[in-house]
Formats: C-alpha cells, structure tokens, sequence
C-alpha cells in the first residue's frame, strides 16, 4: 500500500499542528498534547499563504518543541548512547534532529485535506504514555494508524513525544537497528561525519524500503 503519509515529521506534524487544548492552569494530558500538536500541524498545511519552504520551517517549529529529541537520541543509539563524549552527544541530538526533517519533511508536500482521529490512550511502562491515532483520508482502508508515545519532563509536568509508530513501524527502531550497523563498522565519528554529509545533502540515511516499513515492527521506547 502506498501511503504518502507514513513519514515520521508528516505524523508528527499531522499530531504536532493542534495547539494544546488544555487549560493553561494546569498541564496537557498526553491525548490533549497530540491532539492540539495535531491541529496546529493541519491549520499549517492548510494555509495557502504559505509556500512550500514557509510550510516546513512552521512544522518544523512545532515538532521541534513538540518531540524530546535528548530523549529519543539515547532510545535511537542505545547503549552505544554511553560511548559518546558530550560534545559527541551534543552533536548528534543537533544532527539527528534535522535528519527528521530531511528525511521526513518532503511528505508534507502531500498533504490533501486529511485529519488526524483519537482512537484512546493508555499508560506504558516507566510512566510513559501512549496515544493510538487515525489519519483519516477518506477512503476508510486507506486510513493510517499512528501511535505516538510521550514521557513527562521532570520539572515541567509537560508531555513530549519520543517515539511514533506508523502502521507498525516505529520511528526509533528503524533508526537504532541503521545506526548499530554504522556505529559496528565505522564508530562515533563515521556516524556523525555520515549524519551531517546526508544532511548537507538532503539525503536519508535510511534506505527508502525502511522510510514506511511493512506493518509488524513494533517499538520499545526503552533507554
């Protein structure tokens, strides 16, 4: 099946454009972070003054402050997370940031007219919370089913995401099991020096068969 929208950004911005829907007095709930992260992501790519670069840069912006990236850089290398000096660390949260955008933003260009659908929440381990959600496209199959998992800041009581399964594939395994193989064979410095020539290059470091997937991966948001 093709699906334009299986991209991570377009997910997360397809649940990242909804403003928060909570009352400022007290903290989003993990499905009113989702749902209002995901009506300011529709309101974005419905504004037709916008073109495409503007488009990205303002999705962009509410993934940016939407996502945990610190969080899902230590989910995404793992244990190999512990080998990075800070400066190493420091630039591979800067680097892998913008390779979502790179290898996920292009999908927002496709966007026609979808909205995004509450299916329920739930509690996960270690605190976390998941949110199952629908892309709704208007032909009922053609519908894409898309979790996001969020973890509270310490401190803050906010909700951000760290990890999006779109129709079975998580956006964390898909990259943990490509940097383990980049990390095996070339180290820290190979994997950032690749990241940032991909990057340069609006190039994925994913092979386009792993940039969907087939359903059936799951995720484990585990540091």
């Amino acid at each position: 099946m093709n699906v334009p929208h299986r991209g991570l950004l377009v997910a997360a911005a397809l649940a990242l454009l909804l403003g928060p829907a909570a009352s400022p007095a007290r903290a989003a709930t993990p499905a009113e972070t989702i749902d209002g992260v995901a009506s300011r992501v529709i309101a974005i790519l419905k504004d037709g003054s916008l073109d495409q670069a503007a488009r990205r840069r303002r999705v962009e912006d509410v993934a940016y402050a939407n996502f945990d990236f610190d969080v899902i850089s230590k989910l995404v290398l793992a244990r190999n997370w512990a080998t990075l000096s800070p400066e190493q660390q420091k630039r591979f949260v800067d680097e892998f940031k913008q390779h979502l955008s790179v290898t996920y933003g292009k999908n927002l260009d496709s966007y026609s007219n979808e909205k995004v659908v509450l299916l329920g929440d739930r509690e996960e381990a270690r605190g976390d919370w998941s949110v199952k959600t629908k892309i709704a496209r208007g032909g009922g199959n053609d519908d894409i089913l898309v979790d996001y998992r969020l973890r509270k800041v310490a401190g803050t009581g906010d909700w951000k995401i760290i990890d999006v399964t779109i129709e079975g594939v998580s956006l964390v395994a898909n990259f943990r099991s490509q940097f383990q193989e980049i990390m095996a064979s070339g180290g820290a410095d190979r994997m950032l020096a690749l990241l940032a020539e991909k990057n340069a290059k609006g190039e994925s470091i994913l092979p386009p068969e792993k940039r969907g997937g087939p359903k059936g991966t799951t995720a484990t948001a585990q540091p």
